[in-house]
């Protein structure tokens, strides 16, 4: 059944990438020139892949705590990570983001070209260069209005479990002088596999937005600190969640 649902989802992609494509370069490349913040091309780009969730005939999705990131203000997101599964599933929050990404999926057919389009920043973890320049467009987009979403793990978790967080959202929190939003994320990982596309389960997927954590109370700290205790009220959620 689950390579049904895999031939589903190919042809669900081709079909909506070829009709949905060219409005996304018509809002980056139009209406863009007024919209300096591409806020258009975000909520299509969040309509756009919320589509794959919301005619998935195997997965559902909880979202709570979407009050708690404010439009007016711009912030750090903090997210973990189970599965590429997250992508689409964060997308139904319909927040106003940057997306923190490695620079091979931006090679993607239609998906790297649509990050591309969004302004999303790219890094490769293995260079010092570009993770300089990863912090600096971060700064550049933050000062520019737009909050920042970053997977701080780094990449996907194996099992569910929360792995180590890099030092690069906390980084730009501290320089930037802005509130940190933590996102938790549970249950992707059962759905799809670490890797490959066929799913593994019908599965329900929940994301929560806690309130987000005030620059001055982390001010004093340092990235390392920051990490540790962002990680602790991320494990702490997750723990809850599944009870």
């Amino acid at each position: 059944m689950y390579y049904l649902v895999a031939i589903y989802f190919a042809v669900l992609f081709v079909t909506t990438s070829l009709a949905f494509f060219p409005i996304a370069v018509f809002l980056r490349f139009v209406v863009g020139l007024f919209d300096r913040r591409l806020i258009a091309l975000n909520v299509f780009t969040c309509f756009w892949a919320s589509v794959y969730t919301w005619l998935s005939p195997i997965w559902s999705v909880k979202i709570t705590g979407r009050e708690n990131i404010t439009p007016d203000k711009t912030f750090v997101i903090v997210c973990n990570h189970q599965s590429m599964l997250d992508i689409p599933v964060i997308f139904r929050t319909f927040l106003n983001f940057k997306w923190v990404a490695k620079s091979s999926l931006f090679k993607i057919p239609v998906i790297g070209w649509n990050m591309w389009l969004n302004r999303s920043i790219k890094i490769e973890r293995s260079s010092t260069k570009s993770q300089r320049r990863m912090l600096n467009k971060c700064a550049e987009h933050i000062r520019n209005g737009s909050s920042v979403m970053v997977f701080a793990e780094g990449t996907r978790s194996r099992n569910g479990e929360l792995r180590k967080f890099k030092e690069g959202a906390f980084v730009i929190a501290l320089q930037e002088k802005v509130d940190i939003a933590p996102m938790v994320i549970d249950g992707s990982h059962k759905a799809l596999p670490e890797k490959g596309i066929i799913p593994k389960n019908s599965q329900k997927i929940y994301v929560n937005i806690l309130p987000p954590v005030s620059y001055e109370s982390f001010k004093d700290m340092n990235a390392s600190q920051l990490s540790e205790h962002i990680h602790a009220i991320i494990a702490a959620e997750l723990q809850r969640m599944r009870r």
